[in-house]
């Protein structure tokens, strides 16, 4: 979970609450059930650290990092397509900063799509605030979220 590093979401106005419901609000936050300020939020997954190259799409239309190609379970796909990204890139993760992906790759607005703004589509590590460890809501969708640590294995470590 990161805030947005500038222009990623639509402006927002800020929420008026009650007195009350703002310290249960608060409250809340303090031990991770709320989050006040999460209209200024985004949540996606980490494909690229500092100094990765990570390109899309090769033949077989997978995300490489590191020249390694990714198996990604985990993201959806529309009926009867296999490329993991309807954009091609090649980038190089600059020091103090992330590359972002949504799960969701054909509906997602992510550093592919925010190449014209602050950062240039990389995320500063800086604004990290967090890691999503379950989707909540909606109820029906309730379940814990995995880093499927078999994806990355293999890649190299580039920053070393």
């Amino acid at each position: 979970m990161f805030r947005d590093p500038g222009g990623w979401l639509p402006p927002q106005t800020p929420v008026e609450q009650p007195p009350l419901v703002a310290a249960l609000d608060w409250l809340l936050s303090v031990v991770g059930l709320s989050a006040p300020d999460s209209n200024d939020h985004l949540i996606k997954r980490v494909i690229g650290l500092p100094g990765d190259e990570v390109s899309c799409c090769n033949a077989l239309g997978q995300m490489s990092v590191n020249g390694i190609p990714l198996s990604e379970p985990y993201i959806k796909l529309p009926s009867g397509i296999s490329k993991v990204s309807d954009l091609d890139f090649d980038v190089k993760v600059p020091d103090g900063y992330l590359w972002v992906m949504g799960d969701n790759r054909y509906n997602s607005r992510d550093s592919r799509y925010n190449t014209d703004k602050p950062g240039n589509g990389f995320v500063p590590l800086s604004n990290v605030v967090g890691r999503a460890v379950v989707i909540s809501w909606p109820l029906g969708r309730w379940t814990m979220l995995d880093d499927y640590p078999d994806t990355f294995r293999g890649v190299e470590d580039a920053s070393g």
